[in-house]
């Protein structure tokens, strides 16, 4: 999907506020039938489940049956729903906020706070480190690391036709910022709290503001600083090693 496409889809969606609903009152499964919202529960408790509009005109209606409520709202007329977990063979932690229509690869690892919004895509064993935030379309690469904070801005508004684009096996650092329609390369390094605003070549560190190479991948001494640990992307517990036998 292009920006258009996109907006579109939000401008015409039927916007919607998620309600978990909990009533005490002695109700029946065929006081719920035919509603818009579903009910889970018997006799004197009851857990409604949906859009809270209909729910409320649900509750207005039998306020005289309702002893107790707790409302709990995710969100308010929210455009997209949240993508749907169940069936991703990836890493997904507590707080990750993925949004419908994003794609995630097998073997990713998706840290607390990171977001990751509509057409993203996420390529296989990458990981999208603590409250980094990839816009609408980000393309990210194989085995990749997007650092704490980062952000691979969107294309939504303002409107942009490109994406970004990350290739494999890049790092971004931590509080790094790649600007709408930028590639960087393939093996590259953005240093941490760089603002990426040109194309990055492969294999190569580019740091500062705006961001300019500084050296070549190879010239790192430390390799511990730009290493992608595959143990990280398991989705089981680590094999456990063989003992050597001792001649």
């Amino acid at each position: 999907m292009d920006y258009k496409q996109i907006a579109a889809l939000i401008a015409g969606s039927r916007k919607t506020t998620p309600a978990h609903v909990h009533i005490r009152g002695r109700f029946a499964p065929e006081d719920f039938a035919g509603r818009d919202f579903k009910a889970f529960g018997e006799g004197r408790y009851w857990v409604l489940i949906g859009d809270y509009a209909p729910i409320e005109d649900w509750m207005k209606k039998h306020r005289r049956r309702i002893e107790l409520e707790h409302v709990e709202i995710a969100a308010r007329n929210s455009a997209l729903p949240m993508l749907d977990l169940r069936k991703l063979k990836a890493r997904i932690e507590p707080g990750a906020i993925i949004r419908s229509g994003a794609k995630i690869g097998e073997g990713c690892v998706i840290m607390m706070g990171a977001v990751i919004n509509i057409g993203a895509v996420v390529g296989r064993e990458t990981m999208i480190d603590m409250n980094a935030v990839l816009g609408a379309r980000a393309v990210v690469g194989r085995k990749c690391h997007i650092g704490a904070g980062a952000v691979l801005a969107g294309v939504l508004e303002p409107p942009s036709l490109k994406p970004v684009t990350i290739g494999d096996r890049v790092l971004v650092g931590a509080n790094a910022v790649v600007l709408e329609g930028v590639r960087v390369g393939r093996g590259s390094v953005v240093a941490a709290g760089a603002i990426v605003t040109r194309n990055v070549p492969s294999g190569v560190v580019v740091a500062g503001v705006p961001a300019r190479v500084v050296k070549r991948v190879e010239g790192i001494a430390e390799k511990d600083k730009i290493a992608i640990l595959d143990s990280l992307r398991t989705l089981g517990p680590a094999p456990a090693r063989r003992k050597r036998k001792r001649a």
